[in-house]
């Protein structure tokens, strides 16, 4: 499945990142009652899964698949973002929900900053204004007066670099390698590697050391992690890193991260809705940058007929 319009790339990402806001809630309250590695593991492997028939669709595909490269690229994405998934999620149990949606959204500014340093590629200055602009609009939303770092805010910030990561280096693959077995075999990648730190933790892999001992099949049948893994592995996992993949076959990567910055405005909207949690003054304008970002950076873009290329041609992954 190939997308071929820029403004259905743009609209496919901004419906990740509501579900992703979206799906926030439910997580919390999943990894409140399941360590991190096995709902991980759990849902990574529903997420694969879930995208077969896809890989049926798509079997054509298969007949000239470099498979070591491709297999390559999916350790190396699965890695990035088993980091990232699990040092935003362990990071949350030691920080707050707003800090933690800020400091994840470091990964806007850092996107274009490590593409800069590894891959020496030039951006426009609308797109350096749209960065100030999310980043500032990020830290109204989301953070107001105060920044108090500790344990938490330290694994979200390796969060932000893992996301950023990934965001840059699924760039430089999709366009030489098919996008849904590189999909598929990253997720798997990142439940294997969620299921072997599992194993190796010294401890429970279904519940936490101060809580009341549980089997697996007492945890997997509560409504709360049922829900929390089918959304989060189907909706938040499958679809969205097939999403991305596709999308970033014809948007570069500075612009996918802006998208990706409106989902602390999703998230505070999911919150108002269920939690009767307000935005406030600051909030609102901080919202209002995020959207202001990307208007700037996508109409400064366009008009200047700017288009990201490597300037160190030895910095090509081949």
């Amino acid at each position: 499945m190939t997308i071929k319009s820029s403004k259905t790339a743009v609209c496919l990402l901004l419906l990740v990142s509501l579900i992703w806001g979206g799906e926030f809630v439910l997580i919390d309250l999943a990894v409140a009652q399941m360590p991190t590695h096995t709902f991980n593991a759990i849902r990574f492997l529903i997420a694969a899964l879930s995208l077969l028939p896809l890989l049926w669709i798509s079997r054509s595909q298969l007949r000239k698949v470099k498979w070591i490269p491709l297999l390559g690229a999916s350790a190396l994405l699965g890695l990035l973002l088993f980091i990232g998934f699990y040092t935003q999620t362990e990071g949350l149990r030691f920080t707050s929900v707003s800090n933690a949606g800020f400091i994840t959204g470091l990964n806007v500014p850092l996107v274009p900053l490590l593409g800069f340093l590894l891959f020496r590629k030039q951006v426009a200055k609308a797109v350096w204004l749209g960065v100030l602009l999310a980043t500032f609009g990020l830290y109204l939303l989301t953070i107001g007066d105060k920044l108090e770092f500790n344990k938490g805010d330290v694994l979200v910030l390796i969060c932000a670099f893992g996301f950023a990561g990934h965001i840059l280096f699924t760039g430089r693959f999709v366009d030489k390698m098919p996008v849904v077995p590189l999909s598929i075999i990253q997720l798997i990648a990142v439940s294997l590697y969620s299921t072997i730190a599992a194993l190796l933790s010294s401890d429970p892999a279904f519940y936490y050391p101060d809580a009341e001992p549980v089997t697996w099949l007492d945890q997997l049948l509560d409504p709360i992690i049922i829900s929390s893994i089918l959304v989060a592995g189907i909706l938040g996992t499958a679809y969205a890193f097939w999403a991305q993949s596709a999308s970033q076959q014809i948007l570069e990567s500075h612009k996918v991260a802006l998208i990706f910055a409106t989902e602390p405005v999703f998230a505070h909207l999911s919150a108002w809705l269920f939690l009767d949690e307000h935005l406030g003054t600051k909030g609102l304008i901080g919202a209002g940058l995020i959207i202001l970002a990307m208007l700037v950076s996508e109409l400064g873009d366009r008009r200047k007929k700017v288009k990201v290329e490597p300037l160190d041609q030895t910095a090509t992954i081949s």
